[in-house]
Parts: C-alpha cells; sequence; structure tokens
C-alpha cells in the first residue's frame, strides 16, 4: 500500500528540505560536467556523487556546479549535494586518501577532497558506500560511523546515511549509531518486492529509503503485461511509472539518464498518481 507522506518534489526530512528526486552519476566518466548541467537545466535539484574514481567523476559533478553557481542561476542552498565515502577494495589505484591511515583520518581526507571536488564547504548529506563486509558490521564501519557523525556534528554534513546495506546490517548499525542513518540507498530489485524488508526496517526507524537502479535492476519485470496496462492507463512511460510508483511507496528514486528529454519526462511523475490497486499490482509485478 502506498503512504501517507507528501509526494511533491520536496520532503521535509529531520527538518532539512530534501528534493524528492535525485539524479545520479555514476558511470558518466567525461560526460559528468556536461549531464550534470543538463540534468539541473532540466529541473534537478539533488544530485548524487562518490569520491570513488572508480565508477564516478567527482571532480566533473564540481566543474557543472561552478558553473552554475558562478553564472548566478542557483544558489548553493538551492541544491542538494550528496557525497559518499567508500573503502579501498572498492577503489581502483586513484585512492582519495592514505589506505595507510586509520579509518578516521581515510574518512576526513576522502570528505575534504570532496568539498575540493564539489567547490562547497558543507555536504547536504554523507554516505557509507557499503559496510566492509558482506555479513554483519566490522570494527572499521563503526569507526567509519563515528568520523561521519564527527562531521555530522561539526556542521560539515548536515545528513549521514549508508548504501548497499542488508537488513540484519542496518539493525546493528542503528544499534550501533549515536546518530542514525537520514538514508538507505540501495539497489532496488523488483523481485524482492522493491527491497520491502529493508524498507520495512527504515519506515521503522524513520529513514528514508532512496532507490538506485530502479529500472535497470528490473528489465525483465518491467516488461511483463501489467506494466503494459498501468502505462497504457495513465498515457505515461515504463520508467515514469516506476518512479511515480516509488515515489507513492516513499521512496526518493535516483535516475542517471543520459537523456535530456527523459530527464524532463522522469521529473513530470508529479503529475499523475496510482491508486491502491495499481501500486500493488506493481509491488508483486515479480510474482
Amino acid at each position: 500500500m502506498s503512504e501517507d507522506i507528501r509526494m511533491g518534489p520536496v520532503r521535509l526530512i529531520q527538518g532539512i528540505e530534501v528534493p524528492s528526486f535525485f539524479y545520479g552519476t555514476a558511470w558518466k566518466e567525461e560526460r559528468t560536467e556536461a549531464l550534470v548541467l543538463a540534468a539541473i537545466e532540466a529541473g534537478f535539484r539533488a544530485v548524487d556523487t562518490a569520491n570513488q574514481r572508480r565508477h564516478y567523476y567527482e571532480e566533473g559533478v564540481g566543474h557543472a556546479l561552478s558553473k552554475v553557481l558562478g553564472e548566478g542561476r542557483l544558489k548553493r542552498g538551492e541544491l542538494f549535494l550528496q557525497s559518499k565515502f567508500t573503502y579501498a577494495a572498492s577503489q581502483d589505484h586513484r585512492l582519495p586518501y592514505d589506505p595507510d591511515a586509520d579509518y578516521a583520518t581515510q574518512v576526513e581526507q576522502s570528505f575534504s577532497r570532496t568539498l575540493k571536488h564539489l567547490g562547497t564547504d558543507y555536504l547536504d548529506s554523507y554516505i557509507l558506500h557499503g559496510p566492509s563486509l558482506g555479513q554483519g558490521l566490522a570494527e572499521a564501519d563503526r569507526e567509519v560511523w563515528r568520523a561521519m557523525e564527527s562531521l555530522c556534528k561539526s556542521g560539515s554534513v548536515r545528513l549521514i546515511g549508508v548504501s548497499n546495506i542488508s537488513e540484519d546490517q542496518l539493525r546493528l548499525l542503528i544499534e550501533f549509531a549515536e546518530i542514525k542513518p537520514a538514508f538507505v540507498q540501495n539497489r532496488c530489485f523488483a523481485r524482492t518486492q522493491w527491497d520491502s524488508e529493508v524498507r520495512k526496517q527504515c519506515r521503522d526507524h524513520g529513514i528514508v529509503y532512496q532507490g538506485f537502479s530502479l529500472l535497470t535492476a528490473n528489465v525483465s519485470e518491467l516488461n511483463r503485461p501489467i506494466m503494459d496496462q498501468v502505462t497504457k492507463r495513465h498515457g505515461c512511460t515504463k520508467a515514469q511509472a516506476v518512479f511515480r510508483f516509488a515515489l507513492q511507496l516513499g521512496m526518493i528514486p535516483l535516475t542517471g539518464t543520459s537523456d535530456p528529454e527523459h530527464m524532463k519526462q522522469d521529473l513530470s511523475v508529479y503529475d499523475f498518481a496510482f491508486n491502491a490497486d495499481e501500486i500493488a499490482m506493481i509491488e508483486n509485478v515479480a510474482a
């Protein structure tokens, strides 16, 4: 069932205004600057990146922001910037910190470089880019989280969160955290009822779920007749249907489209709504 939350372009999370739809910048490489500029031109006001050169070009995001802010098109406070700390095991040789340093220092060094890359003196959201282990939490994760909490307490970061996390790991993090995560960002599969167990835990603890790969992780499910019925009824694309569905579940969806026309289409999902039966159909599309 859909949740009783506001599904407009902006949500209030822990007293902070947060856009309800993010533009994701993974795997953009040399196109990053131009695509971020196009996304902002289309109307996106939240940009997700990471200080992980293996999959993100964070400096490219910064080049785009420099143009937008430098030309006075927007003020810094009108943009929501989210980046991530990534362990060395998920990096390539272009590390943003000294891998021999303790984890608190690694976080400090990575965060400092992120601010430099993005040309800002604070982040709206800072995410742990996945626990260090496949199961459970290691001492490294606890040290990193404490360092992120310190950034939050200092005012350098407004909200903190975690990505690529299981239900059990999230439970352990919530038990440990002094500042609980504001966000969980996961790849979202229809075959798990759109990560239903993690989303339930998020709901129970007042955490907002960010869903990525909503389209690319669910190609076969989105080709089922149910999706054709829903899109025909509402005159929308499958991408629009998925993003609207995500909003009505209480998610913040991410899109990484490289097509400026699709960017505009994605942001038009505030113009229609699904009823409870349609939400249930899409929620169980993989059944």
